[in-house]
């Protein structure tokens, strides 16, 4: 119920909203007792052959009720639907803005098809929360009361035994929910996992199909499916059984009211026309116990669903924007002051006392093998991650104190593993400068080495860009740097799906954009090493050696080896030459 709470909390502006749209719940399904009630003492009467004005009240009591019940069905779908998707959009704009402070740090515990389950599946099942968790209790507690004093009006033997059906109808959906107990969260972790499965078939089919695995894979999804589909039958019957017995319920009320009735009507105490009258109003009345069966399942779904977004917005974000930011420097020097970092989860620390300064407009380079610490160190300066230990400053400012909007905008960088946008071109070039001419947009492509992109601005990029090759998301990513024009580069293997001779010539046309900017090369490639002012040699998470290219060949060391390594297919091919 403490979840519950915290989600009716969200959307208490809407309280106003949601008691309205029960009112009129309660007035239709009155205006609906109202007209069977009116009507059967009508019939009754008119069975009498009473004279006309006798039935005029009864006449337009009938025509009132008709008219009233269909526009005041109208009115409460209207209120109920509107007030529905009012919270829907609240409940999702606060998700968001709740779930940006997390990315990428804190998500990343968590599979994709898992994500999107609690941002679609898990938000649409609140829908449910008001519709069919708040409203019904409510409105069925206000037919109570009102069929308590009608019949009340008759004998109080009456009211009383109608309330005691009444209550025996509410206390159903308790049954109902020990039966379903457990059903609601089962059925939500298969949708999970078979989301996930579903994502990873689909995005995995190349390989798939590569290494003959398809089949075993839709044997684990129909397996999921199939599980899926035998918890949903179970739900719906006993949702099923539920509702029989509050028809059943119905029948013990009306074969009570009657066995009560019939010593007043034949002792003269009660006029025998009323006996239509209090029957079809109790039947009328069990009308607001009928949505009561989904009550008990929606709630353990929403409140389940609750958990599950609660569970990610309650996580303590990585990064936290300062109260008072101080205003950014107008340097771009960056230093690292014996950092140390470990990734949560994991033993081994990804960085261990490192400590380096690159000063404005200084070419660096950082080096060493895969694992060695090289992208974490564009991590921590991009503000992803807090050092553990030590300090990351930008211009002398650590930016623990700066804004981490402000700093990524001064930061532009490109990643070997570009995200584009099931979009155009052009708006997937629009993320690094929402008011970017077409001119700007050509510049920009025609620096990346993509000139023929700039007659295609409006084709479509494809899912994840998928339409593009490895090499052309990349280069659309030194696309976005252009735009971005900021005043540090970060190049994290900006190159790795890009051929040699392409690669060259993009790093040259970098190093002049970048002349006066700060600029920090990631790479395993070595590669023109000569053209940095200095060279960071990472291994184990460690800095290991720094240097210009003379300097660390000369120290015969960890940059040498790996120089001569990869260097070595040429050397062999001069020697062979006799060169």
């Amino acid at each position: 119920m403490k979840t519950i709470a915290r989600l009716l909390g969200i959307v208490q502006p809407y309280r106003w909203w949601m008691l309205l749209a029960a009112l009129l719940g309660f007035a239709t399904i009155g205006s609906g007792v109202g007209l069977l009630t009116t009507s059967a003492y009508i019939i009754a009467k008119a069975a009498l052959h009473p004279s006309f004005h006798e039935l005029q009240l009864g006449i337009a009591a009938v025509r009132l009720f008709g008219i009233a019940r269909g526009g005041l069905r109208y009115a409460e779908r209207l209120v109920t639907h509107s007030t529905t998707f009012r919270i829907l959009g609240r409940i999702r704009i606060w998700f968001y803005a709740s779930l940006q402070p997390l990315a990428p740090a804190r998500l990343q515990r968590y599979r994709s098809g898992d994500l999107l389950q609690r941002i679609t599946g898990d938000i649409d099942t609140l829908e449910n929360l008001y519709a069919r968790v708040v409203a019904p209790p409510l409105t069925a507690a206000l037919v109570s009361l009102l069929l308590w004093f009608l019949m009340g009006t008759f004998s109080p033997v009456f009211s009383t035994a109608l309330l005691c059906f009444h209550a025996a109808a509410a206390s159903l959906p308790v049954a109902t929910g020990r039966l379903n107990r457990g059903t609601a969260s089962r059925i939500v972790r298969l949708q999970t996992e078979l989301q996930a499965e579903t994502l990873d078939y689909l995005q995995g089919m190349d390989e798939l199909l590569l290494f003959g695995r398809v089949n075993e894979r839709r044997e684990r999804l129909a397996s999921l499916k199939n599980e899926l589909l035998r918890l949903q039958r179970r739900q719906l019957l006993i949702r099923g059984a539920h509702e029989s017995a509050t028809g059943l319920l119905m029948n013990g009320a009306v074969l009570t009211l009657l066995w009560l009735l019939a010593p007043q009507v034949n002792g003269g105490m009660l006029d025998g026309v009323f006996t239509a009258l209090i029957v079809v109003a109790v039947m009328a009345s069990f009308e607001a116990f009928l949505p009561l069966p989904d009550t008990a399942g929606h709630l353990e779904e929403s409140a389940l669903a609750g958990k599950r977004l609660f569970e990610i917005i309650d996580s303590e974000p990585e990064i936290t924007v300062p109260e008072n930011p101080e205003p950014f420097p107008a340097q771009s020097s960056v230093s690292f002051r014996t950092v140390g970092f470990t990734y949560p989860g994991t033993s081994r620390p990804a960085l261990s006392e490192v400590s380096f300064h690159i000063s404005e407009h200084e070419k660096t380079a950082v080096v060493g093998p895969s694992g060695s610490g090289k992208s974490t160190i564009a991590n921590l300066l991009l503000g992803f991650w807090r050092p553990a230990e030590g300090a990351v400053s930008v211009g002398g400012r650590e930016i623990g104190t700066l804004d981490p909007e402000t700093l990524r905008r001064r930061t532009a960088t490109v990643t070997q593993h570009t995200y584009l946008f099931g979009d155009t071109l052009r708006n997937n070039l629009l993320l690094a400068k929402p008011d970017a001419t077409d001119e700007e947009l050509k510049t920009a492509l025609k620096f990346a080495g993509l000139e023929t992109f700039g007659e295609r601005l409006d084709d479509w990029a494809g899912q994840h860009g998928m339409r593009l090759s490895g090499g052309e998301r990349q280069r659309m990513a030194v696309a976005r740097m252009v735009l971005q024009d900021a005043p540090c580069i970060v190049l994290d293997e900006a190159t790795a799906n890009l051929d040699a001779v392409t690669g060259r010539t993009l790093m040259e046309s970098v190093r002049r954009f970048a002349a006066r900017k700060t600029l920090i090369v990631i790479t395993h490639r070595l590669r023109e090493m000569e053209t940095f002012d200095r060279i960071l040699v990472m291994d184990d998470g460690r800095l290991r050696e720094s240097g210009t290219h003379r300097e660390l060949m000369e120290k015969k060391g960890l940059y040498a080896s790996m120089w001569s390594l990869q260097h070595r297919p040429e050397t062999a091919s001069l020697t062979g030459n006799g060169i």
